[in-house]
């Protein structure tokens, strides 16, 4: 059922509920106002009867009044009203005929409700104090209901035959009202599936102002949702055909060795490739999924577990090329359990998994770009952490170039997709953390902080060491806090 209707359904039910109510209000009011009307005349006319009676008692009940139905009358009923005035014996002084049937009252002035003869009566009694006689002036009040029933009829007449015009003119009235729904539904039926522009909404209703707020905020959310599938889309086109193209070339010199030795050599590059692959549409998914902007966790970050987990994805990476991984923790006193140090480090609410998808990225980029055999550290402050390898340093055009989707230094020889950056800035903006790069220690290598954009910029007190070195024939083994 549309708005519409159902407004109208609304109208045609609420209406003539709050007509018969206004009706039955204008009859208590009508009522009321006939009662009050008659009443001051019955009080009048005991008090005029009042003022022309004898000042002495009399024996002999004595009419005064002229018969009724002489005359012109009009449209008068006389029988529908009665005086009659008593001495102080009981005896009529004064009637008009018909009301010498009124009976005489003991209880002292004022109205009383009485029947005669079937008939309801309404009945002012008189007797000024110290005064012989008393006055009755009576009413039928069938008189008084006749009023209020041809002033109710002459009300309903009337409703009556504006009802329809009033029901017309509300039907016109809430079609008018929704003309600028009607519109913005025609606005957005005409629209193109990919026409995501805001609606105006200085033109439209109070009412409908929340509503064209909402979807144009919705609109701005799916223009960014389709903005990052179409990204995703881009880049996975063109960074898969790269690798996929190289895999099929890996594949037919796989293919087509003889002997022993090329064909150790074609596997073991079609295995570089195939690691490649995995690892470019393992970051891009991270990416995507990042930036979906889900709702975080917001826990107090445990960095003890998210540490070790990162160092530990990294080992493999870091046994291969010799790299030692080194982790500093903040000093703490003498004596203090392990893993307390870790509570000092950059205290955070967010989503552990997402910052350890963060700092493997940064570990993984500094133990695959560092040259073999050199120290990669990572320094756990209290208000930031960094990561630092030791190296040739990249220009300053490379540094600000670092973060850009698929971008990578020229001259590496590992594999890499160029998204890891990426990655690692996305995750710190989620958790209110800016990422910085530099030049390491001596001007030698790369550093990255990541810390609170209000924290201080000196570094912390004193560090303790954790290192992790490779031995010949090793099997790796986790780094643990102290």
């Amino acid at each position: 059922m549309s708005l519409q209707r159902r407004l109208l359904l609304y109208l045609l039910a609420c209406a003539p509920l709050v007509w018969l109510l206004a009706v039955a209000v204008s009859i208590h009011r009508a009522r009321h106002e006939v009662n009050e009307l008659y009443d001051t005349e019955l009080i009048r006319l005991t008090r005029q009867m009042q003022a022309v009676l004898p000042l002495g008692e009399s024996d002999a009940a004595t009419p005064v009044l002229p018969p009724r139905g002489r005359g012109d009358v009009g449209e008068a009923h006389m029988d529908d009203f009665s005086l009659v005035a008593w001495d102080a014996k009981g005896h009529v002084l004064l009637s008009d005929m018909a009301g010498a049937n009124l009976p005489r009252h003991h209880n002292g002035p004022g109205f009383v409700n009485m029947t005669l003869d079937g008939v309801p009566w309404r009945v002012y009694y008189l007797q000024p104090a110290g005064a012989p006689w008393q006055v009755a002036a009576g009413q039928k009040e069938n008189e008084r209901d006749e009023i209020v029933y041809e002033l109710s009829v002459s009300q309903l007449v009337s409703w009556l035959l504006l009802l329809p015009i009033l029901l017309v003119a509300m039907a016109w009235a809430v079609r008018r009202a929704l003309t600028p729904l009607r519109v913005l539904t025609r606005e957005l039926h005409e629209r193109s599936p990919d026409d995501l522009r805001p609606v105006p909404a200085k033109r439209a209703p109070a009412d409908l102002k929340p509503v064209v707020t909402a979807m144009n905020r919705l609109f701005l959310r799916i223009e960014d949702t389709l903005g990052r599938e179409r990204r995703f889309t881009a880049d996975a086109a063109h960074e898969l055909r790269t690798p996929l193209a190289v895999l099929r070339a890996q594949w037919d010199v796989l293919r087509r060795s003889t002997g022993e030795a090329e064909r150790h050599q074609a596997e073991a590059q079609f295995g570089l490739g195939l690691d490649r692959l995995d690892r470019l549409v393992t970051q891009m998914l991270s990416l995507s999924r990042v930036e979906a902007g889900r709702t975080l966790a917001r826990t107090p970050v445990r960095w003890h577990g998210v540490v070790e987990q990162a160092v530990n994805d990294c080992l493999m990476l870091a046994e291969r090329r010799r790299i030692e991984l080194c982790c500093e923790w903040p000093t703490v006193p003498a004596g203090t359990p392990p893993g307390m140090a870790a509570l000092r480090c950059l205290p955070l609410k967010g989503d552990e998994h997402l910052l350890t998808v963060m700092l493997r990225n940064l570990l993984d980029n500094a133990v695959r770009y560092a040259p073999v055999g050199t120290p990669v550290t990572l320094r756990m402050g209290t208000d930031r952490l960094s990561v630092e390898n030791e190296g040739p340093a990249l220009s300053a055009e490379q540094l600000a170039r670092l973060g850009e989707r698929f971008f990578r230094p020229d001259g590496q020889e590992e594999g890499g997709s160029g998204l890891g950056v990426s990655i690692v800035q996305r995750i710190a903006a989620l958790h209110g953390l800016a990422v910085r790069f530099g030049t390491g220690t001596g001007g030698q290598g790369v550093r990255v902080q990541v810390w609170r954009e209000t924290a201080a910029a000196q570094a912390g007190p004193g560090v303790q060491k954790t290192r992790r070195r490779r031995s010949p024939g090793a099997a790796p083994t986790r780094v643990v806090a102290n």
